[in-house]
């Protein structure tokens, strides 16, 4: 279970598998690389995993002054190259998704393709007629996140965040214990993101080079906000393919981990 020094910042991550072809796992907001423990073994069976605490979660150092999702791309680059995985595929969940696509837009050479779940880019929706309400609500609510995150109410603005926002109402008590500590012990992190003004926005058009092979799915059951997001994202990866996972919100790998490592395996499988 290694921390080491990447990118300027004390990361921890934790490997296992032995094939040949890498696969790295970003986990999304309030997360860390446990977010992954119900489907690192089944995916380990075939590829070399490797997870990790992105920057200001759990095991990973959290540095003090604002910081920004560039950074998170940046570390997730730097841990490619530390670990002499490139070229990768990289999967990424919500805050993570984001983050992998923005691997994809500026460092393709380091990847052999992506997958990412929901990417909760409501800027791209925020004009849309017909979805650009859903955004508006999902920012208030994201808002009153934040304001308990602000007075210091870790633990309630956790819980209002899994209810409210990600997953749905009553969701929060039958989470793991673990899972609501870890939530809990990351709010910090989650309020600087919400500070970062690129966090929810990206160029689209940057990803029209990307040549390698994408998969982009979501879960009917998620909040309305992310079947719109993913029908934007998804036509901007030039061939990428689009996946559905029956039954499932937004955190597929936790809820339907078999069905994930099912998806993941015969993706990459298809294109190797």
């Amino acid at each position: 279970m290694p921390i080491e020094e990447i990118n300027g910042v004390r990361l921890r991550f934790e490997a296992s598998g032995s094939g040949d072809v890498p696969v790295v796992l970003v986990h999304g907001s309030w997360g860390s690389h446990h977010n992954w423990d119900l489907v690192s073994p089944g995916l380990a069976e075939s590829f070399r995993v490797v997870s990790y605490d992105r920057r200001g979660h759990s095991e990973s150092e959290r540095l003090p002054g604002q910081g920004s999702i560039h950074e998170d791309v940046a570390d997730l680059a730097a841990l490619i190259e530390h670990l002499d995985l490139a070229p990768a595929y990289v999967a990424g969940n919500s805050w993570g998704a984001i983050i992998t696509l923005r691997l994809a837009a500026t460092r393709p050479e380091l990847l052999r393709g992506i997958t990412t779940h929901e990417p909760p880019l409501m800027a791209l929706i925020a004009d849309d007629p017909d979805v650009g309400p859903i955004a508006k609500e999902a920012g208030q609510r994201i808002a009153a996140v934040v304001e308990l995150l602000a007075a210091g109410d870790d633990a309630a603005a956790a819980e209002l965040f899994v209810e409210t926002v990600a997953i749905g109402p009553g969701m929060w008590e039958k989470l793991p214990a673990p899972l609501r500590h870890t939530f809990v012990e990351n709010g910090p992190t989650y309020l600087d993101e919400c500070r970062d003004p690129d966090q929810l926005t990206m160029d689209l058009t940057q990803l029209r080079s990307f040549s390698k092979p994408a998969l982009v799915t979501r879960g009917d059951q998620s909040p309305p906000m992310f079947p719109a997001i993913v029908r934007i994202v998804a036509p901007a990866i030039p061939g990428a393919e689009s996946m559905l996972f029956p039954g499932a919100g937004h955190v597929p790998h936790t809820s339907h981990p078999a069905e994930y490592v099912a998806a993941i395996t015969s993706f990459i499988a298809k294109h190797s």
